[in-house]
């Protein structure tokens, strides 16, 4: 190797030497520079703090805790820092400050002194679509461990149907960029916001917000703070984006069959860890249930939530077809993460592509977006007042108010003797005998009476 760069570098003229130091730059080790912290951004979320570090170019880093006082030190290869962590606001963290300092001459030294003891997490972000090398630092509250109950439905009851709305991305994670930086997470927390209003502002129901700030969310995590919430249906809130401008309308998405197969797997696997009761109010503990009954259960609980899925997105795409163009006329199946909840019917809504210049115009107005979420609504309450669950305000109020004894059902697009007999608890025999029913045909409109279980 000497004797060839000796030979090289006695090429005569200006050509020679260049071409000496492009084969040095290639062959030979680059000396090491040193990563540098330009910013850092701060985001808390209900249960943890997001700390990120926005590095010029890549790093390695090591994190490890120290008691008496709480700290978390984060050693970082070769870098330094330009920025001023004290600009940063903590009030709402459980960090007193941070702090930095040189390490061995060359490495640098993170330390976030804490009021409290927090669960550390990190991982490493390399340089992606616009956004720098990033360290990212969540810092987990202690736990508060809850344990769910079953809870005997009453059929005569008036309990609230619980919509949990969930606004995507958040925090770090912007979403999809539109024209003017408009941002797809600010756009669908708005909406989802408007639509939790909307929904709190009638009778029967309540609205409980997925992410109630500008922080982000797991997406299985989302999923699963509905079931915690005992949720009737969920609805994730989205603003689509396609490298193409021209691509237009809104879209609703459910879990497709593939995707809910392999949750079903997934969810038994890990059966003792999740939450162990599927259905949610009135749910079935699988605790004490052997694998094959759990899985026929865990199985007929998600073909259930998905048919479900199917009803309610048709008539919330039918309702903002109303007021936006539809990408496509019918729901849409796809295996989302985020849908993927074996007893809650859960539909992912695509309010319009924030990357096409007219749609982004709607959706940036707030006029609008208080239009979307009223159809949004629209569309779940005509499925809600279909087939209401039972034990709700809902079902109470169509079954013609009565506390005791029989009751009367409305017949709405869509019923079958079937289903409503699963809804009151009865058998297709006794619902066809209280009404005199020899087939099995029924008319929007009509008046069932619905016999005492």
């Amino acid at each position: 190797m000497r004797a060839f760069f000796y030979r090289l570098n006695t090429a005569r003229g200006s050509r020679g030497l260049s071409l000496l130091l492009l084969l040095a730059s290639l062959l030979l080790p680059s000396l090491s520079q040193a990563a540098v912290i330009e910013g850092v951004r701060v985001w808390r979320a209900p249960d943890h703090t997001r700390v990120v570090f926005d590095f010029n170019g890549p790093m390695q880093h090591k994190l490890f805790s120290l008691q008496n006082p709480e700290r978390i030190v984060i050693d970082i290869e070769a870098a330094k820092n330009q920025f001023d962590l004290s600009s940063l606001d903590l009030s709402k963290t459980p960090i007193q400050r941070l702090r930095s300092g040189a390490r061995n001459k060359k490495d640098l030294r993170v330390v976030l002194d804490l009021k409290q003891a927090v669960k550390p997490r990190s991982f490493q972000l390399k340089k992606h679509g616009g956004k720098p090398d990033r360290l990212v630092l969540d810092l987990y509250d202690k736990a508060i461990t809850t344990e769910k109950q079953i809870e005997v439905v009453q059929p005569n009851a008036k309990r609230d149907i619980i919509i949990a709305v969930d606004a995507g991305h958040g925090g770090e994670d912007p979403g999809a960029i539109g024209p003017k930086r408009l941002r797809e997470k600010n756009v669908v927390m708005a909406i989802s916001k408007e639509l939790a209003r909307q929904i709190n502002s009638v009778k029967g129901y309540k609205a409980k917000l997925v992410r109630s700030g500008d922080y982000y969310i797991g997406l299985r995590k989302r999923r699963n703070i509905a079931r915690d919430m005992r949720a009737d249906l969920f609805v994730s809130i989205h603003a689509d984006a396609f490298k193409h401008p021209s691509a237009s309308g809104a879209s609703v998405f459910a879990l497709s069959r593939r995707g809910a197969s392999s949750e079903t797997a997934r969810f038994l696997a890990r059966k003792e860890n999740e939450a162990d009761l599927i259905g949610g109010v009135g749910g079935v503990s699988l605790a004490d249930k052997d694998d094959m009954l759990a899985g026929v259960l865990v199985d007929l609980s998600m073909n259930a939530s998905l048919e479900a899925s199917l009803k309610v997105g048709q008539m919330v795409l039918d309702s903002m077809g109303k007021i936006a163009k539809l990408h496509k006329r019918r729901v849409e199946q796809a295996g989302f993460a985020v849908l993927k909840s074996p007893d809650v019917p859960s539909i992912l809504v695509e309010t319009g592509f924030i990357s096409n210049p007219k749609e982004a115009r709607r959706l940036a107005t707030s006029s609008y977006r208080k239009r979307m979420a009223r159809q949004i609504f629209k569309g779940i309450d005509r499925y809600f007042n279909s087939q209401p669950p039972v034990g709700t305000y809902l079902a109470w109020k169509k079954n013609g108010s009565r506390p005791q004894g029989d009751g009367v059902y409305i017949i709405a697009e869509g019923d079958t003797l079937s289903g409503i007999a699963q809804q009151h608890s009865i058998s297709v025999a006794a619902l066809k005998k209280a009404n005199k029913i020899r087939g099995s045909t029924i008319r929007v409109g009509q008046r069932l009476t619905i016999p005492s279980s």
